[in-house]
């Protein structure tokens, strides 16, 4: 949480954090300021001082909501700098970031952070680590950096935005349940009342339309992928593909609060009229183990053993996973869960791997979304829900849905 940054930043022996770049999709910026409009904005924030925003001038009412102390960059007009760097736009900015910082006394070891274009930046930063030997610039790694552990664990008001989120999430999934249910079979396929066929892409535009009705957006794309495509977890869909009567459909979909805020995540596989007997057997088996999965989560362990009992669980019921194949591209074959926040993927990490030390903690919100693909055969099935660990230990779905595989329709 907010309140274990300095501590944190002490662990990591940094003097200060330096953000850059707009509070809209920015999480950095956007875990301290709030949904605000600022852009090409600073944040500074030393180690047991609260945060100080450097801002546009014309966003002075804007900044302002944030709380923060803040300074107008026209107080540090880059026209004199570039006169300084003799006219190297990148070294001008360079000096201006070095007044910031000589003006706060900063010094020692400074970690970066933010969104920039990344040409641009990496010239301002070395010219600045030449400008200020006494600052050390860091590039933490984004598992281990101080910004990730801290937003690992969600304070009250971030718990209820994202519980917000995941009700907007669920509203959008039943618009789109009611528009496939009114349309009707027809020679395998769904179609309208004037018999024309459903496209996917045609729901995925409906997908983004009900989002946007709700006050929410859809940065990435929602996936709503039938048949061969649903065996690839993450491919989103191809458009042009009709949607077919008794295949399973992946839809996964994953809004945030307008501007880059706090995100949601959720799967349900779905068959229009009925479900193979295949198909059902493979629902099955993922259901099964969602359930004793969701049941073995508890705070306090290694979250790597999570992503081991899935594995295992997997694998007894006969199915090929990760743990046995790395490179597998059938049954099981990806992570059990991620963090989600400001980013739709965060920590706590789940991958079972030696440099994975991330520990389930109270006040994490994570997925949980076990899997079954097989390309090959045309199936795909992924049930996916977001959880909140809370102070008791115990899980909590923040919004629940059902898990109904079938969704009838006239026709069959």
């Amino acid at each position: 949480m907010k309140n274990d940054i300095d501590n944190l930043m002490k662990e990591s022996d940094l003097e200060a954090l330096f953000i850059v770049g707009s509070a809209g999709h920015n999480p950095a910026m956007t875990y301290f300021t709030g949904m605000v409009h600022v852009s090409g904005a600073y944040l500074l924030k030393k180690r047991d001082e609260p945060p100080v925003l450097f801002h546009n001038p014309m966003e002075r009412e804007e900044a302002a909501l944030t709380g923060f102390k803040t300074m107008s960059l026209d107080d540090y007009d880059v026209a004199r700098f570039i006169q300084e760097a003799e006219g190297d736009l990148l070294k001008a900015r360079a000096l201006r970031i070095l007044q910031i910082l000589r003006d706060f006394n900063v010094h020692g070891r400074v970690s970066l952070y933010g969104k920039g274009e990344i040409g641009s930046f990496f010239g301002i930063f070395r010219h600045l680590e030449q400008l200020h030997p006494d600052v050390e610039l860091i590039s933490e790694d984004t598992i281990s950096s101080v910004l990730t552990r801290a937003r690992i664990t969600k304070d009250e008001d971030e718990i209820a935005r994202i519980r917000k989120m995941g009700e907007t999430t669920i509203a959008v999934v039943n618009d789109v349940a009611g528009y496939l249910s009114s349309h009707q079979a027809k020679d395998g396929f769904l179609v309208d009342r004037q018999g024309e066929i459903l496209t996917i892409g045609e729901v995925k535009r409906r997908i983004n339309l009900w989002v946007a009705m709700r006050g929410a957006e859809n940065p990435e794309g929602p996936i709503f992928a039938q048949g061969r495509d649903a065996g690839t977890p993450h491919s989103a869909g191809n458009d042009e593909q009709p949607i077919e009567i008794g295949k399973p459909i992946v839809f996964d979909i994953f809004p945030c609060e307008v501007g880059g805020g706090y995100f949601y995540d959720f799967t349900r596989t779905w068959c229009i009229g009925y479900a193979p007997d295949e198909v059902q057997e493979i629902y099955q088996d993922v259901f099964d183990v969602y359930e004793k999965v969701y049941q073995a989560i508890t705070p306090g362990k290694p979250c790597r053993e999570f992503q081991v009992l899935t594995c295992e669980l997997f694998e007894e019921l006969g199915h090929p996973t990760i743990m046995s194949d790395k490179k597998t591209e059938s049954g099981y074959v990806h992570g059990l869960a991620h963090g989600i926040g400001l980013a739709v993927h965060e920590g706590p990490l789940f991958r079972d791997e030696d440099y994975n030390q991330d520990i389930l903690q109270p006040g994490s919100v994570i997925t949980v979304e076990p899997g079954l693909y097989y390309p090959d055969r045309g199936i795909g099935v992924r049930i996916e829900d977001t959880v909140w660990v809370r102070p008791d230990g115990k899980l909590e779905t923040l919004v629940e849905y059902p898990m109904d595989l079938v969704l009838k329709v006239a026709g069959t």
